[in-house]
């Protein structure tokens, strides 16, 4: 039995929602240059992961979505620890270290198996 409680669909289609949310948030929230450019960077890489998720014919590996996630995830974190320390937006900073845990907390609880027949 897993512990993971959600399936890689559920998982694919949380990411779907959110990215167009992180990628309009340096714009509702006004964020900076370097901000903006990281935080909608980062938005599209998920939008393009998360498409991949679904379907017999994908070109990311349901192996390999979790590393992409949880690297996704890291640059996340360290691009807010960068624009908090740099350019001192701290709202911005906290905005993408935000991002960068749920990600962690999203991959850590799914389980990236296939169902039988699928």
């Amino acid at each position: 039995m897993s512990t993971r409680a959600l399936s890689a669909s559920v998982h694919g289609a949380l990411e779907i929602l959110a990215a167009p949310a992180i990628m309009a948030a340096p714009f509702l929230l006004d964020f900076g240059q370097a901000a903006t450019v990281i935080t909608v960077t980062l938005g599209a890489l998920l939008l393009g992961l998360a498409l991949q998720v679904e379907g017999p014919r994908r070109a990311v590996p349901l192996s390999a979505h979790a590393g992409f996630d949880y690297a996704l995830a890291f640059v996340a974190l360290i691009g807010g620890l960068a624009v908090g320390l740099a350019t001192e937006e701290w709202a911005a900073g906290l905005f993408l270290v935000g991002v960068g845990v749920a990600q962690v907390a999203l991959t850590a609880a799914t389980r990236f198996t296939v169902p039988r027949g699928a």
